[in-house]
């Protein structure tokens, strides 16, 4: 079944074509050079240009797979989480489409369609297995029972691991996306030049914290600045990395030992981040699990994973109707 899918959960307008796990074409229009200007999402802004791209990036996804309406099984969209003017332009247009086209309506998840992108690069890769989905807002242990089926064995208590590296490249005046700078940044550095805390969860090993971290991170740099002494860019670019993916990685391989996956999986945008699937890799290799992560290009947000969701989704009955509404949140379980 070819499914036409829509993303608009942030600042990327994305329309694929997808069957099975196949690609046919996938567009992105970004907003990040826009975006830039103001150090951040401007959650107007990313509204108004997903309704100026949607129709003709639809257009263009078409064209690029070599078909037409008629030759679609299903149109599918992420309806929940992200920013709620976002969504509802991917949501509404979708529901559009699907009235007049008389296709299904399949809405996605955006978590799910972020495992899914691991479907695309690695074609042999069945559930079950362990997931860290880690993205600029979420940074989850997810159990993949099956295609649909989702368990959470960690989350987050406060920041997600993208926004402590987001709001630490800021702190140290690096551009928006700050945690791409940061990771480019920390490639030239000395890891263990700054001893930075690496916080726990009383009895809850698997969860995670990290708004502490990105504070002592902003601490040091306000220290600099008000003795007038230099730090060194580089250097705590790079411990701040070692420190977040070290804790990644550890309760990774712990949930593993604990609920007994043999396969291991990275998902969402800061799943691209070179140490971690560095770390990701060898302490996978160590343990004799087998590794997973989607190619670098379908670790930011796209189209062509919420195509491949919604392809396990609509298997398993899973369609919506015209009723479907957009949520700025929503866990992952709920789907």
């Amino acid at each position: 079944m070819r499914i036409l899918s829509i993303e608009s959960s942030c600042d990327e307008t994305a329309v694929a074509i997808t069957e099975g796990r196949r690609v046919l074409s996938s567009v992105v229009a970004s907003q990040i050079e826009e975006h830039a200007l103001y150090g951040g999402v401007v959650p107007e802004i990313a509204s108004r240009r997903h309704a100026e791209a949607i129709a003709g990036l639809t257009a263009r996804a078409l064209a690029e797979a070599g078909c037409g309406y008629a030759d679609l099984g299903a149109v599918a969209v992420t309806a929940w989480p992200g920013l709620i003017g976002a969504l509802l332009v991917g949501v509404n247009f979708a529901k559009g489409l699907s009235l007049a086209t008389g296709l299904p309506l399949v809405a996605v998840h955006h978590l799910r369609g972020h495992v899914a992108a691991n479907y695309i690069t690695h074609p042999a890769l069945e559930p079950p297995f362990l997931c860290l989905v880690v993205s600029g807002g979420h940074t989850h242990l997810v159990g993949v029972d099956s295609y649909t089926d989702y368990r959470i064995l960690g989350a987050t208590r406060d920041d997600a691991a993208g926004e402590c590296f987001d709001k630490t490249a800021r702190a140290m005046g690096l551009p928006y996306p700050g945690g791409v700078h940061l990771d480019a940044a920390a490639e030239e550095g000395n890891p263990a030049a700054y001893a930075l805390p690496r916080p726990q969860v009383e009895g809850r090993p698997l969860d995670f914290s990290f708004s502490g971290l990105k504070t002592y991170v902003v601490n040091v740099i306000h220290r600099c600045e008000q003795k007038g002494e230099a730090y060194s860019l580089p250097d705590l670019a790079a411990s701040v990395r070692r420190s977040i993916c070290d804790l990644l990685t550890e309760k990774t391989m712990a949930a593993a030992a604990q609920y007994g996956f043999s396969r291991v999986a990275l998902a969402g945008g800061v799943s691209a981040n070179r140490l971690l699937r560095r770390q990701m890799e060898q302490a996978c290799r160590a343990a004799n699990l087998a590794f997973f992560a989607p190619d670098p290009p379908l670790c930011g947000d796209n189209a062509a994973m919420v195509g491949v969701q919604a392809y396990y989704e609509a298997a398993a009955g899973h369609f919506a109707d015209q009723t479907l509404n957009a949520a700025a949140t929503r866990s992952i379980v709920e789907g």
